[in-house]
């Protein structure tokens, strides 16, 4: 794998429940509505569950994902094509957590910063409705 070796880890306050922040996480049709940059495979099933595999497009670079671990206060990603190693999400009570490993040419802190960021702004509007 080309790139270089990058290790991000951000956490941010977000005013939402527990239960509202792990659907945003687990739940592929939510996925699509705050990760609007990234195509996700079709055919994803409603929640994410350990053991699936699915590929995200960024423009023209693919990443794959197997989800390693998927449960109602954390989710693992193994990454592999234009991110070869790991995403790790933990939540709790008005908090989530991001940890993201691995060699790309891509930016990961970028990136991982305006997911984070976007997931803030989707909870948010969740929260009005």
């Amino acid at each position: 794998m080309l790139g270089t070796f990058q290790q991000s880890h951000l956490r941010i306050e977000l005013e939402a429940p527990h239960n509202v922040i792990r659907d945003s996480l687990l739940h592929s049709q939510k996925l699509r509505q705050w990760l609007p940059t990234q195509r996700l495979s079709p055919g994803l099933p409603e929640q994410l569950h350990p053991g699936l595999t699915f590929t995200s497009w960024i423009g023209p670079v693919s990443i794959q994902h197997q989800v390693e671990v998927a449960e109602s206060n954390g989710l693992r990603l193994l990454l592999s094509q234009g991110i070869d190693g790991y995403h790790e999400w933990c939540w709790g009570e008005g908090w989530v957590q991001s940890r993201l490993e691995g060699v790309s040419l891509l930016p990961l802190n970028l990136a991982q910063t305006l997911n984070l960021l976007r997931l803030r702004e989707f909870i948010a509007a969740e929260q009005v409705r």
